[in-house]
């Protein structure tokens, strides 16, 4: 039975250090699109009918990849939350 014990810890530290890992590169990776498109917003000629399109351009290309990242976030935590759920059976 301790040997059990010893698995779930060692799983759930792992499911731990995953889950830190992960909440880190989605905050760098947002700090860094924030930067890029605050520069964008502050240097685009909003008189010139381009960068209004490239503005608008980034908007829809963007907003597609932040909602599928969302729900794959969603779904792994669930997939962990039912691994979990099946360790303390």
């Amino acid at each position: 039975m301790n040997d059990l014990d010893a698995m779930r810890a060692k799983a759930l530290q792992q499911i731990d250090r995953a889950e830190r890992n992960t909440k880190l590169a989605i905050i760098g990776a947002c700090l860094f699109e924030a930067i890029f498109t605050i520069g964008i917003l502050w240097f685009a000629d909003w008189h010139n009918p381009l960068h209004i399109l490239i503005v608008c351009c980034t908007g829809l290309i963007y907003m597609p990849i932040v909602l599928g990242l969302l729900a794959l976030g969603a779904y792994v935590n669930r997939c962990t939350l039912r691994v979990l759920a099946r360790l303390d059976s």
